[in-house]
C-alpha cells in the first residue's frame, strides 16, 4: 500500500472516530520503503483517538502495519498533541 493510501486510511478512521473531523490532519513522510505518519486532532478528541490505556492508537497502528507490510513497506504513528 502506498504511503498516500495510508495516509487516507488513517484520516477516514480518525474522522470516524471525533467530534470535529474537519480538524483531522495527515501529515506523511516517505524514506524508502519506511513511511512516517503524524495525526493531528482537535484537543478535545485526543482521547477518542488514543482510547482507554491506548486501545484506539494501538489497534490504529496494527492495521497499518499490516496494510503497509503486505505491500512490503513499513509504517509509524505518532498522534502528535495539539498546541
Amino acid at each position: 500500500m502506498k504511503g498516500e493510501n495510508l495516509q487516507e486510511l488513517v484520516e477516514f478512521v480518525a474522522q470516524s472516530l471525533v467530534d470535529q473531523p474537519t480538524k483531522v490532519d495527515v501529515d506523511k513522510q516517505q524514506r524508502g520503503n519506511s513511511v512516517q505518519l503524524e495525526l493531528h486532532v482537535a484537543k478535545q478528541d485526543m482521547g477518542r483517538v488514543i482510547g482507554k490505556s491506548g486501545r484506539v492508537a494501538n489497534a490504529l497502528r496494527t492495521l497499518l502495519k499490516v496494510a503497509a507490510a503486505r505491500e512490503g513497506n513499513r509504517v509509524n504513528l505518532d498522534i502528535v498533541e495539539p498546541r
